[in-house]
This record gives C-alpha cells, structure tokens and sequence, in this order.
C-alpha cells in the first residue's frame, strides 16, 4: 500500500509572527536577525527576497540590497508559542506527526483514504490552521517525505501541491538539484563539475557513478532523486545535541574575553543540561577567525552535567585551536550524545562540597534566573536566554526582543 505523507511548513514563518504582533510590517520587506552589520538574516520576507536577499546572509549585505527594508532583531518565546499553537492544532488532528523544526511538520495519514481522503484532510487542516493561527502555512503530499518536502517548496508561498503517486520523476525532473535535501553548496559544487544540475540528469545516471563520486551520500542523493525514501515519520525526536554560538560586534584577540565568554557559554549550557535531566559525552568548540577560517575540535568525556567536570575540558579545546594570534570573529560552545539520566559520583573526583555548591546554585537560578549566580569570569558576557530547550523551546543564547 501506497504510503500518504504530508510535510507542512510555515511560510517566512518569522516574518508571519512578526506580521500577527504588528499588522502595519504586512507588504513591507522585512529582515529578523542580527541588527548589527555583523549580524546574519534569520528569515526575511517574500517582498525582500525580490532584492536578492535570502536567509543566512549578512545582514550588512541584505541592507545593501535592500535599503528599505525594516530590520527586527526578532523574538524566539514569541515564535515558540506561535509554534505550539500550531503543533497543537496538528496533535488534535492526525493519528501522527513529527515535529522536524519549529516551522516543520511531517504528518503520516497513511490509511487514512479509506475514511476521508487524505488530500482533503490536509487541506481541510492546512485552512484550521490558517484560520486560528492566522499564519501562512503550505503543504506537500506524497507517497514519502522527501518528495512532499520538495512539493513544499514548490508550492510556496502559502498554497499546497499533491503529487500522485506514480508521477513522483516526472515532477522531480525539472527542478534543480539544489532542491534535494541533503544538497549543500560542497555537494552542488561536485555535482555542478560533474555537469548535474538537473534532477533528471542524476536520474539518467547510473547509481554506481553516484556511488563512486560521492559515496554513500552519492546512493542516497540518487534515491532521493528517484523519489525513493522509506524513511518513517517519527512520532517523537529526542534531542541529541545542545549549543550556542556567539559573534563578535568587532574581531578580537582579547584573552580574557574570549576565555570569559567560553566559560560563560559552558556554564550556562552545563545548567541547561542539569535542568533537563541530561548528561553529554562529547564536547566540541568551535573558533572562526576574521578571514573566515573556521575550525572545530572535540573530545569525548565520562557521561557528565558538571560545570567542574566541563568547563576545563572546553577551556582545553580552546587553548588548543587558538595558535594562530588572528583576530577572532566568532566562537561556539556544543554538547553532544546526550542521554537522559542524573549526574553519576565520582567516587575519586568528586567531593560533597562541589555537588552541594551546584545543587544550591541551581535552585537559587531556578528562581531568580540563570544569571542569579554565576562564574566570576564569565561575568562580562551578554545576556543569556532563559529559554529551556529540552521543553521545546529554543536553546540559550538566541536573541530576545524586550515587548
């Protein structure tokens, strides 16, 4: 039996939130994101994507392209609750769904023809959704993710596209192998030196080639391609990985910022760990320089949620990377391979008097903020979002709009 998968996303689904708070931003070119000429664009509006702007652009650049358009340094609370609302709506309404980011939705009606019509049923949730929320939403259905997922893209903005089953190469084969999810810009700069630029042109080609130019990656481009992809909708995602990022205003070698900053970037992320009852066993920094070279580093530790047992091994990672005496432009804290579970003693390391300490200072940030208590070397860096990630909200050190 022919599979029924839709994937569902919210147009400039920041903008759209935007757009709900102030009914005067609609029709204007709108840019959310860093406000600062070193910022990056967030998202930006359809009337802003006609001067070449797009998403993850400098903001510098945008502003050049696009000198009247009206930059929001934006509000992540504000778009979480958007997006439960929306979430909750879809929960109400499907057998199941898979939440894959805070504007994307994949929803398995598989069977459900037989009682309403699948197509019917998305388009009758897809216009529930814009009538209660009042957010442009669009939609693709298919016989697999990969597919519907294209289908979106292609029915923006805010309209929705089914592709019969059968007929998935053919809709396929005019688009641009930049549609395929999975396709970087390294990959597109391979497939474009092989002459790919085509979907239909990867469909023509043997698997093998794929297989030997690219790997294993080349195999699942040449499905995906194809239309082929049995990958299930998920009902529930654990999150696997928590980080942050900061950039500078202005490229810096200062020492005691930079190391202030990364202990401040630890301790806050450790914090977020404990209150989600999770623990990491990899940590890797991350060190971009002015000319843009980026590096990153990692190392793999004993299950762990303490700042004494973290904090040493970031600072480690750090003094390793930063050889080179450039100015820094930016610098990023992740945790990865998270589990669940409660910090495990150690019977040779620990001592009662740094588990009491973190355990007194984290009932006293439960209530007065995760700022209330903090390390003394980290005490020049900016504010930190107060924002639980492991509850569906963004993680910490996203930037937030005082109302």
């Amino acid at each position: 039996m022919d599979r029924s998968i839709v994937h569902m996303d919210l147009d400039t689904f920041f903008v759209s939130c935007e757009r709900r708070l102030d009914s005067r931003l609609k029709g204007k070119p709108i840019l959310i994101g860093g406000t600062s000429d070193r910022g990056v664009v967030a998202s930006c509006s359809y009337e802003a994507r006609k001067f070449g702007v797009h998403s993850a652009m400098p903001m510098r650049m945008a502003k050049q392209l696009c000198p009247e358009a009206i930059v929001l340094r934006g509000n992540s609370g504000i778009y979480t609750k958007f997006s439960n609302e929306v979430t909750e709506i879809i929960k109400e309404s499907v057998p199941m769904y898979e939440k894959s980011s805070v504007d994307e939705f994949y929803i398995d009606l598989t069977g459900m023809d037989k009682f309403f019509g699948c197509h019917k049923l998305a388009s009758e949730l897809r216009q529930k959704i814009i009538k209660e929320t009042h957010l442009p939403i669009s939609f693709g259905l298919s016989i697999n993710k990969t597919v519907s997922k294209i289908a979106t893209g292609e029915a923006k903005p805010n309209n929705e596209i089914r592709i019969q089953s059968g007929t998935e190469k053919p809709f396929l084969a005019p688009l641009s192998v930049k549609k395929i999810p999975m396709v970087g810009k390294v990959t597109y700069k391979s497939l474009c030196d092989l002459g790919v630029k085509r979907i239909k042109t990867i469909q023509d080609m043997p698997m093998e080639l794929m297989h030997k130019v690219l790997g294993k990656n080349g195999l699942v481009i040449w499905k995906k391609a194809n239309g082929i992809d049995n990958s299930p909708v998920i009902q529930y995602h654990e999150r696997k990985s928590i980080s942050t990022e900061r950039t500078f205003g202005q490229d810096t070698t200062n020492m005691h910022k930079l190391k202030g900053l990364v202990i401040a970037m630890a301790e806050n992320l450790a914090y977020q760990l404990r209150r989600g009852n999770k623990l990491t066993a990899c940590v890797t920094f991350k060190i971009r320089y002015s000319d843009f070279q980026t590096y990153t580093q990692q190392q793999r530790i004993p299950y762990t949620a303490m700042d004494h047992n973290i904090i040493p091994v970031v600072l480690d990672l750090f003094n390793k990377l930063y050889n080179r005496r450039l100015l820094v432009r930016l610098i990023g804290v992740r945790f990865s391979h998270l589990v669940e579970g409660g910090h495990q003693i150690n019977l040779f390391e620990d001592n009662e008097m740094h588990l009491n300490l973190c355990k007194a200072i984290d009932k006293m940030r439960e209530r007065y903020g995760d700022r209330a208590v903090i390390n003394a070397a980290g005490m020049e860096a900016k504010t930190i979002s107060r924002w639980n990630p492991f509850t569906g909200e963004p993680p910490p050190l996203l930037a937030n709009r005082h109302q």
